[in-house]
């Protein structure tokens, strides 16, 4: 899944919250903050995994406030691992 999430998400820790969620929760994928403020990540593993990375990518780290999060389907990679990538 690729996941746009938008609000006060960035200076917060939610990309290194959001590897350490996804890595606990089995999932693959990378976050990584965008020039506009917002957070964009893909989230790959089983239906459960996913939904366990979505549900806390929609509240996010304490101290951050998430407006809103957009969830579209992606292609599957077959990597391992969750990373934290360099904004773009």
């Amino acid at each position: 899944m690729h996941v746009t999430v938008r609000g006060e998400v960035q200076g917060v820790g939610y990309r290194y919250t959001l590897r350490m969620i996804a890595r606990e929760a089995g999932a693959s994928g990378w976050v990584r903050n965008r020039r506009d403020g917002s957070v964009e990540a893909e989230v790959e593993g089983t239906p459960a995994e996913v939904d366990e990375v979505l549900a806390w990518m929609a509240e996010g780290p304490p101290g951050s406030h998430v407006e809103s999060a957009t969830v579209t389907d992606a292609a599957t990679t077959g990597e391992r691992g969750f990373e934290v990538l360099p904004t773009q």
